[in-house]
């Protein structure tokens, strides 16, 4: 049973970082592209990045690039997405997904960016 556990989130001022990350278990952790997507108030889900098996390749919504940093240990079956700079628009309930927008999610860790 494929298992995704999200932390790291809080409460952060603006231009503030966070490091999120997203323990996988229960399926082969290394063979799977993995991405990072969020869901702000009101809104629908949206896809922040992405990052291939290997760790080689990894992919941005123009939103984010040049501030948020995803990675992977495949060692620690670990995820990881380091956020810089982080602004209000930012705010968002973030979840680690196998796969993409349609594969299967953690419960999600809540980021609030605000004065």
């Amino acid at each position: 049973q494929v298992q995704l556990e999200e932390s790291g989130g809080g409460l952060v001022q603006p231009g503030g970082s966070l490091r999120l990350s997203c323990a996988g278990s229960g399926y082969e952790f290394s063979v799977y592209f993995m991405s990072w997507i969020r869901q702000a108030p009101g809104k629908g889900p949206e896809w922040v990045c992405d990052i291939t098996s290997s760790g080689e390749r990894t992919r941005y919504i123009d939103a984010v690039k040049g501030r948020f940093t995803i990675s992977r240990d495949n060692a620690k079956k670990t995820l990881y997405l380091q956020m810089n700079n982080l602004k209000p628009e930012d705010t968002a309930v973030y979840y680690c997904a196998r796969g993409g927008l349609q594969g299967p999610r953690g419960p999600g860790t809540q980021v609030t960016v605000s004065s």
